[in-house]
């Protein structure tokens, strides 16, 4: 019998993201009071550590890193580590994502950010020092090991206290200064509709849909302010290419319904596939607006089915809604939503195989290949 995965602090959380840590190597603790007297009392930085429980690249730093005993050991000396979900607090998520976005100008020339974000902190200021989002156990792609990282900024807390003094109250500062910063007064005047709608016709993709290039989001947000200008035949052309270029695209799944969060290249192919709540609920109410106005059975069949995946996958027992459809299956990403030809002939008659292989790319040769694990066979998401 197997001996029981180490026990952090975050078992008793409500949090699905902090339960999936509770079992780590890490000694995680939900933030509060007993944490940061924690950091106090050592005179240790403070990690903390924000993603959601669905978030694919969350998982990946989970197991590479956070799993890792030999990590999880030089995390355990040199910090006090928090673990943090967005979406129970997105007041923290907000402070610390400013934080990353400005610490990423200063340091790359221009803003970033993403989840896992991990922000490292003055113990007895909680102004960061350095900020930063998925860092890998091994050098790669200009990051650097995380382990490594742990151990650099420790030994500038203990040897040059008063550079990262000078950092953590200067990004501090400007974190500050950015979320206390008065929102400019407008008149929120048809004018200014008027000119937003201009702006999103001018940066409309006109081939493929969308506003500007890859990555590209759903944005439904956009589609309902162009939906705003019904007699404007320049706003209908733009919501009817865009819906047209999602509906046939892998964004939308093509059978189980809905729409992945967005996709990687500008086509609407390879998506990210994750499936969120709100991009959900947005893109019916834009469908059903589209609709109303000009019937289609093609995105008629795209809404209905959306809708009966929300009420098949996403409805709890008791009536509760789901935020969020997780990325990966089986430590890989939208495992269940990429193919090879001979899982569909594997999965249809003969003759509706070679129609479905067609239909869907496949006989074009596959256009997905895991980034993560380069050995894996390509396959194809199907569009």
């Amino acid at each position: 019998m197997s001996p029981e995965p180490p026990r952090n602090r975050l078992g008793d959380q409500s949090s699905p993201y902090l339960l999936q840590h509770a079992g780590n190597p890490v000694a995680w603790w939900p933030w509060g009071d007993e944490a940061l007297a924690e950091a106090r009392r050592r005179d240790v930085p403070i990690l903390v550590s924000i993603g959601y429980a669905t978030c694919y690249w969350c998982h990946v730093m989970e197991r590479e890193c956070f799993e890792d005993p030999r990590i999880a050991a030089v995390v355990n000396e040199h910090l006090v580590p928090i673990k943090v979900d967005r979406e129970q607090r997105p007041d923290l998520d907000d402070v610390h994502m400013a934080a990353c976005q400005i610490f990423t100008r200063l340091t790359e020339g221009r803003p970033s950010g993403g989840w896992p974000l991990n922000a490292f902190l003055h113990p007895h200021t909680l102004e960061p020092f350095f900020v930063g989002t998925y860092f890998p156990p091994h050098p790669m792609h200009g990051r650097p090991a995380f382990p490594d990282l742990v151990r650099g900024l420790s030994q500038a807390w203990r040897d040059r206290r008063d550079e990262v003094d000078a950092q953590a109250s200067r990004i501090g500062s400007l974190v500050r200064a950015e979320l206390a910063a008065p929102s400019a007064r407008a008149a929120l005047d048809l004018g200014l509709a008027d000119a937003a709608i201009e702006g999103l016709i001018r940066h409309h993709d006109a081939a493929e849909g969308g506003f500007g290039g890859a990555p590209k989001f759903p944005q439904p947000v956009y589609l309902e302010l162009l939906q705003s200008r019904p007699d404007d035949p320049r706003a209908t052309a733009a919501v009817r290419r865009t819906l047209d270029r999602i509906s046939v695209g892998g964004i939308h799944d093509h059978l189980g319904g809905g729409i992945h969060r967005y996709a990687v290249d500008g086509t609407w192919t390879v998506p990210h596939f994750e499936k969120m709540l709100y991009d959900q609920a947005q893109l019916a109410g834009v469908l059903a607006t589209h609709l109303a106005r000009h019937p289609d059975p093609w995105l008629e069949r795209m809404l209905r089915r959306l809708v009966a995946y929300l009420e098949r996958e996403m409805v709890e027992p008791d009536g509760c809604l789901r935020s969020a459809q997780d990325a990966e299956v089986d430590a890989r990403e939208g495992a269940s939503f990429v193919w090879t030809p001979e899982e569909i002939d594997a999965s249809l008659p003969a003759d509706d195989a070679t129609f479905a292989r067609r239909v869907f790319g496949l006989d074009a040769g596959p256009n997905f290949r895991d980034p993560h694990h380069p050995d894996d066979r390509p396959r194809s998401v199907l569009r």
